[in-house]
């Protein structure tokens, strides 16, 4: 459907022209007609499907007469990250390039007094971050009182990040009668509960089965027998010089891997970068356009890069790291493949991945997974996390012998030697006799009675005589015989 047939006005049309969009994607031409009647809509799609603009397209529309008041903005749109509050303002800026409707971006990282000196000018659209929004309020540079229409993007990844507590509150702060829009890839239970209490018999828009992938993604697999850091980077050279790799987003777990994976491409001649969510707003800013205008060929990124941004070209994704929910895997894919483009995403796995990549499988229904050298066999990744976890006692074993061989000398058995040990009886003899001669007329200490020797816990005899005074059997618990004067002080209580 064009978007001439949507009912929108000369001057968003213009705009639609001019940033070169011509027909309205599955999402938007369900959602566009409900949102302009005034209703609340419940749009489920897949990343990459247009979901921004099915929001930005008819807020603009509803805000084109009015105007907005000091610190009390008339609609609001909540992103989960920088990134994605940033790339929302850009299509604002392009889509409503025709009307003159101001826009507050707040976002971490920039500096409070420049926007709150847009705020008190008024903005027609919030843009903002749940983190930053809650500052605000709290400091009373904003109401929400005038809200006419609500934003929720990315709400699974909301969940995700634990900002569903802020959006409870922000939505408190809210009137009744706005009309609410939101957005979600994925519908866990908790997203589903936040659709009950938010939304007045919204219009339920679902293109694609939730959880999907876009069908213009070759999804690919890769074993490493060795779960190591140094094999998985190895191979990662290896898939990007064999596989015809225009430009990349790499994904990691954790953020100092990210940085670590960045410096080793970077040390064998790859234009790499790095994007993660310790760096400060200007570099994140600065490196997400560097790979936007091609002059870095591979992003290596935490998931502050999975969601949302919107990145036409990206001919791979590679997962360095499975993601540790399945849903994230959704989203980390969705970066290429976007706009009807082919794109490939190629995983990592090693032994260690079998339950998080079977979960995969199971959300994203793959039934027949392509594997690059081929399937690892039934009983190849068991065996290699049985090996790895037999390797682990093994080296507490190796130790166990040489810490026994430091204490193994004591006085009991000086007498003997390893060919002609000496029997229990003799050992059972010894042992009186030098208690007798360690007792001294004029040196008796005060001591607990000790229970008799067939009462005594015998327990392993080499971890208990590692690191005693005792020898044999006759090994002291706690603190042998000797009590500390500080202990046997009385104390007073206070009641």
């Amino acid at each position: 459907m064009k978007f001439t047939e949507l009912a929108l006005s000369d001057p968003i049309l213009k705009a639609i022209e001019a940033a070169g969009y011509t027909e309205a994607t599955p999402i938007q031409e369900k959602a566009i007609p409900a949102a302009l009647e005034g209703r609340d809509v419940l749009g489920i799609a897949q990343t990459g499907t247009g979901k921004t603009g099915a929001f930005v397209l008819p807020m603009i529309a509803r805000l084109e007469k009015g105007r907005a008041r000091a610190r009390m903005p008339r609609s609001l749109i909540l992103a989960p990250t920088r990134e994605l509050a940033a790339q929302v303002a850009e299509n604002f800026e392009t889509l409503g390039a025709n009307h003159k409707l101001n826009m507050a971006l707040l976002i971490g990282g920039v500096s409070f007094d420049k926007q709150s000196a847009i705020l008190d000018r008024g903005a027609d659209v919030l843009i903002a971050t749940p983190g930053r929004l809650m500052d605000h309020m709290q400091r009373g540079k904003v109401m929400l009182n005038a809200i006419e229409i609500l934003v929720i993007d990315e709400a699974d990844r909301m969940l995700d990040m634990g900002f569903i507590p802020d959006i409870e509150k922000i939505v408190k702060m809210l009137p009744f009668t706005r009309q609410t829009l939101f957005f979600s890839a994925t519908m866990p239970p908790v997203i589903q509960k936040l659709v009950r209490d938010y939304l007045h018999n919204p219009e339920r828009i679902e293109v694609a089965r939730a959880s999907t992938t876009a069908s213009t993604i070759t999804q690919k697999f890769k074993f490493i027998s060795q779960n190591t850091p140094a094999m998985k980077r190895d191979a990662l050279r290896e898939l990007i010089a064999s596989d015809n790799v225009k430009n990349a987003i790499i994904f990691c777990n954790r953020k100092r891997d990210v940085g670590i994976l960045q410096r080793s491409l970077t040390k064998h001649d790859f234009n790499a970068g790095a994007l993660h969510g310790d760096m400060d707003q200007h570099s994140r800013t600065e490196t997400l356009d560097a790979f936007k205008n091609d002059k870095i060929k591979f992003l290596c990124a935490s998931d502050v890069a999975a969601r949302g941004l919107d990145i036409p070209n990206v001919s791979h994704v590679f997962n360095f790291d499975i993601p540790r929910h399945a849903e994230d895997y959704v989203h980390r894919i969705g970066r290429t493949g976007r706009a009807g483009n082919k794109g490939t995403a190629i995983s990592l796995i090693t032994s260690a991945d079998r339950e998080d990549l079977a979960s995969i499988f199971e959300l994203c229904k793959i039934t027949d997974p392509a594997w690059i050298d081929g399937e690892p066999g039934d009983g190849g990744s068991e065996r290699s996390g049985r090996n790895r976890r037999e390797r682990v006692p093994a080296k507490g074993r190796d130790k166990a012998p040489k810490r026994e061989a430091k204490t193994e000398p004591t006085a009991e058995n000086n007498t003997t030697t390893k060919t002609d040990p000496a029997p229990k009886e003799a050992a059972q003899t010894a042992r009186p006799a030098q208690e007798n001669t360690a007792e001294k007329p004029g040196n008796e200490k005060p001591s607990r009675s000790r229970p008799a020797k067939e009462n005594r816990p015998t327990g392993n005899r080499n971890n208990n005589d590692r690191g005693r005074g005792r020898q044999g059997k006759n090994n002291v618990v706690g603190m042998g015989d000797h009590v500390p004067a500080f202990m046997m002080k009385s104390v007073k209580t206070i009641r």
